[in-house]
């Protein structure tokens, strides 16, 4: 069920949701969409913390995913027009051009609901993104971000003109608002098995604590 809280407060354009998990997950061996730390596939849980915030949330995958996922879950079928994390984001955008998009990679097992509202609150419509910011490098996280449609329609032409199709190296080059998230580990990306041995070890002391 979704929550009353309105994405669409102060005259923002609504705003969809989209979890990534269409990628190769090679260094974790496996596809990090399955990995369960909540007992349940990590795409899963993403796409339900998505879906108590955004006006309507959706599974970003390629066309050899669709038979493993939930019939109640809306996706979009990566487009292959472009490379890495933006064909699953332009994908998106192709399909619903008229709204913002939060896009979250589903390998953040530590993400959670107060993090995102915290995005949420801070979106300024008027910029190109609203992202966090990375605290070691001071660069923006391109996959825990709201891309507004202004933005999107820039980075088609950023790529028609850059031969390096990197969503960070854009978001640097255009006009954004970074946020500093109250739970810095709530951007936490789990790429390997150590990193999954962390997380999990790290969830148990939590539930113990």
């Amino acid at each position: 069920m979704k929550s009353t809280w309105s994405t669409s407060a102060n005259n923002n354009p609504k705003l969809y949701g989209l979890v990534l998990s269409g990628g190769a997950s090679s260094r974790m061996g496996k596809d990090k969409g399955l990995v369960e730390y909540h007992g349940i596939p990590q795409r899963e849980y993403v796409y339900a913390l998505l879906n108590q915030l955004c006006d309507e949330v959706f599974l970003s995958v390629r066309e050899q995913q669709l038979h493993g996922v939930p019939n109640d879950f809306n996706t979009i079928v990566d487009q292959d027009k472009h490379s890495g994390p933006f064909n699953g984001i332009l994908s998106a955008f192709s399909a619903h051009r008229n709204v913002g998009w939060l896009v979250l990679a589903c390998d953040l097992p530590l993400m959670d609901r107060e993090t995102l509202l915290q995005l949420i609150h801070a979106r300024d419509s008027g910029k190109s993104a609203t992202a966090f910011k990375n605290l070691e490098t001071g660069e923006p996280e391109p996959l825990a971000c709201i891309w507004e449609k202004k933005g999107l329609e820039k980075a088609l032409v950023f790529l028609q003109q850059s031969d390096y199709a990197s969503p960070k190296k854009f978001l640097m080059q255009t006009d954004i608002k970074l946020v500093h998230a109250n739970r810095t580990d709530a951007l936490l990306n789990a790429n390997s098995p150590s990193d999954y041995a962390y997380v999990k070890k790290k969830l148990l002391e939590q539930e113990g604590g």
